[in-house]
């Protein structure tokens, strides 16, 4: 349990690392006084808020942060619809009921879709908005690595899937790092969690998102502070499509040197920093 001494300037008493509940079908887990202003981290496809630990002690000595399992990850049950817009009512719904506004959201890989869905559902929940790996529209992916390609794909991958061992899952997390990690065995096993309907459907739902309209010109529309962290050795997209952001007013685009795919993972450090100054001032 992570804490901070009572009495620590600029720092407000801390509640306990972990302390969890389920809201509308998602489960949220808090760090950090409640007193503090909210920043809400929302993970990529295949992940869930373990994805974040690395970072979380460095945010939770100044917010309220909030890590969500989406649906059918981490420890949130399986929901009828992975629809992003869908996902991104459901979180809402929860931030009214815990009386958070106005929050800082970030939001990794796909996890990015869902906050960029918040924000332009409820331009008055959203005050700043960061993309950590998401990619701006379906022509940057890259071509994913062969386990990953044969874990979610038929014929195999039904098979395969249900005999993943925790050294498979750690390639699978691996496969899109630039830099040597250490995958928290909490991240394996809710990963091992997941079913493989639920994996496909969350992607294709993504893919689906982000070719009715990219990100850029989704966030383009909309009236909020905007960072964007991309690591320039990003696995699963192309790192020079960081900059198809640039174009976006309010958008202030990062990229970390020699960092894959998972910023939080390889360089918690750089990217706890980022968010941090970020949440701070909006820029």
């Amino acid at each position: 349990m992570y804490k901070t001494e009572a009495g620590s300037p600029g720092i407000l008493p801390r509640m306990g690392i972990y302390d969890g509940e389920h809201l509308h079908g998602m489960h949220m887990v808090h760090d950090g006084p409640r007193e503090a202003p909210p920043l809400v981290l929302i993970h990529g496809s295949g992940a869930s808020g373990s994805s974040w630990g690395p970072v979380v002690p460095a945010l939770a000595g100044r917010y309220h942060v909030i890590r969500v399992d989406l649906p059918g990850h981490g420890q949130s049950p399986p929901a009828p619809s992975y629809d992003v817009p869908e996902q991104a009512a459901r979180l809402a719904a929860a931030l009214d009921e815990l009386g958070l506004r106005p929050v800082t959201v970030a939001g990794h890989s796909s996890g990015g879709y869902i906050a960029t869905a918040l924000a332009e559902q409820r331009p008055d929940l959203v005050g700043s908005l960061a993309l950590i790996s998401s990619g701006p529209s379906p022509d940057a992916l890259l071509p994913q690595p062969v386990l990953l390609r044969v874990l979610i794909a038929p014929p195999l991958g039904p098979l395969l899937w249900r005999v993943r061992s925790d050294a498979m899952l750690r390639r699978g997390v691996t496969a899109v790092c630039n830099r040597p990690v250490d995958v928290p065995d909490d991240l394996v096993a809710e990963a091992r969690a997941i079913g493989y309907r639920t994996f496909r459907t969350v992607l294709r739902q993504n893919g689906a998102y982000i070719a009715e309209r990219s990100v850029p010109a989704r966030l383009t529309a909309l009236d909020v502070p905007v960072l964007v962290i991309f690591g320039a050795a990003d696995r699963r997209w192309d790192p020079s499509s960081a900059h198809h952001y640039d174009t976006v007013p309010n958008a202030r685009v990062e990229q970390l040197p020699d960092v894959g795919h998972l910023p939080m993972l390889e360089a918690p450090e750089a990217t706890g920093e980022l968010l941090l100054g970020f949440a701070a001032t909006g820029r």
